[in-house]
């Protein structure tokens, strides 16, 4: 989906900090100064969006998970609907320390999570006391609000995307540290060289934020489209060669009858 530099102007992608606000090594993505805001050059935030969709598309088709980061109240709800719909893992709660550094622990959280389900379901929830209900039902609902939509992610992400730079730098540093690729937005307040695909766009307003999302998920979306034509194909070739061998069998079993039928000059001199 090509970016258009009137919508992000409409969406008000635009607006950055107040200038006394700003990092200095934002200086490549600022177009001027108004009113004592500095506005982001749009050009090269539409090829700054190109430039991350088609690696995020690249590493969605091949298989691995991206991890969608915003913890922020005005990017929350944007950001679990936009990766609800590509079925990708994000976090929208409070960043839960370790979570990439110290994943196994995680996975122990949310397998906790499952096991809890399965008592529900094969009647051993029922066999506790009221107090032990209470208590292993408020610890399955802060489970679920924390890890509930990371539960699919059985392994390390193969990146990680997020919202507000400086907010979320626990993530950030978490990721460096794993060498996780880091695609962003980032505002004129943050510094740019954290991160590996940097996105420059505003990271307060809603509409700047789902502009920014809806074009970054069509792109992943284009890469799981990809890998599923890809899947498809193979499962094609592969049902080719068993395809030929039963036709094969089938005509050697007709041979053998086509050999004892007598050829019709032989039926001819025998009538004779």
């Amino acid at each position: 989906m090509a970016v258009e530099v009137k919508e992000l102007l409409e969406a008000g992608v635009h607006f950055g900090h107040l200038t006394r606000k700003w990092d200095p090594n934002m200086a490549p993505y600022v177009y001027m100064e108004r009113n004592g805001i500095h506005i982001i050059n749009l050009y090269k935030t539409a090829a700054k969006i190109d430039e991350a969709g088609a690696a995020l598309a690249k590493i969605a088709a091949s298989g691995r998970k991206i991890l969608f980061v915003a913890t922020k109240k005005q990017a929350k709800d944007i950001v679990a609907e936009k990766a609800g719909e590509i079925n990708m893992p994000y976090i929208t709660e409070r960043w839960p320390g370790g979570m990439l550094t110290n994943f196994v622990t995680i996975r122990k959280a949310v397998k906790k999570m499952a096991s809890i389900d399965r008592m529900k379901k094969d009647g051993t929830f029922m066999t506790l006391s009221k107090k032990e209900r209470l208590q292993v039902d408020r610890l399955r609902a802060k489970l679920e609000k924390n890890l509930g939509s990371i539960s699919d992610m059985t392994r390390l992400p193969g990146a990680l995307f997020v919202v507000d730079i400086k907010r979320e730098h626990i993530a950030i540093k978490e990721a460096q540290k794993l060498n996780i690729p880091i695609f962003a937005m980032v505002d004129t307040n943050s510094d740019p060289r954290q991160v590996d695909y940097v996105i420059p766009a505003n990271d307060d307003a809603s509409k700047s934020i789902d502009k920014i999302l809806t074009h970054v998920t069509s792109a992943v979306s284009e890469g799981l489209a990809e890998r599923k034509a890809e899947k498809e194909a193979s499962a094609v070739a592969k049902e080719a060669p068993k395809t030929e061998a039963k036709a094969e069998a089938v005509v050697e079993k007709a041979a053998p009858k086509a050999k004892a039928a007598p050829a019709p000059k032989a039926i001819a001199e025998e009538e004779e």
